[in-house]
């Protein structure tokens, strides 16, 4: 497994294959998954965590069931762009990743990103319970789909042109 950028990894990737992005929470990781032309992110469900090994192999099961080629992880950047904790922990689990999968991973700066998924369900009219439920998963999806925008971008830009 390696770290890259997201420049990296529209260099490393082949033309088809999904993506899935986490939001890496202290209690569930949200789950999302691109199509496999990599233009779109769905929310999935969420994984419990319990400790980082069944956490783990709760997360390579998913990926092994959804054939991902590679993870975007939320890297919770505070709003000044330092990182705190809570961007230290998602660091630390994806270097204990690291023994256990060799599949790529990038960080993506997630500020604001649970905010715009509240926001989506609210404007979806989703209740309140249902929204607890659903906004890990609405986060990381949201993760997601700024990761394969930016790859749809750095893919074009790389493409010849018919000038």
């Amino acid at each position: 497994m390696s770290v890259m950028t997201i420049e990296e990894l529209a260099l490393a990737l082949p033309p088809r294959g999904a993506i899935a992005g986490l939001d890496l929470g202290t209690k569930t990781i949200g789950l999302s998954v691109s199509d496999l032309g990599r233009g779109l992110a769905t929310p999935r469900t969420v994984i419990k965590r319990i400790k980082f090994t069944p956490d783990a192999d709760a997360l390579l099961a998913f990926a092994d069931r959804e054939k991902i080629i590679a993870f975007i992880i939320g890297l919770p950047v505070n709003m000044d762009g330092s990182q705190g904790p809570r961007a230290q922990a998602t660091r630390a689990f994806v270097r204990n990743m690291e023994q256990k999968t060799a599949l790529p991973f990038v960080y993506w700066d997630e500020r604001l990103s649970t905010v715009a998924a509240e926001r989506t369900l609210i404007e979806m009219d989703v209740s309140r319970a249902k929204r607890a439920d659903r906004i890990d998963s609405a986060a990381a999806s949201f993760i997601l789909q700024g990761a394969l925008d930016r790859l749809a971008s750095l893919v074009r830009a790389a493409a010849p042109r018919d000038d």
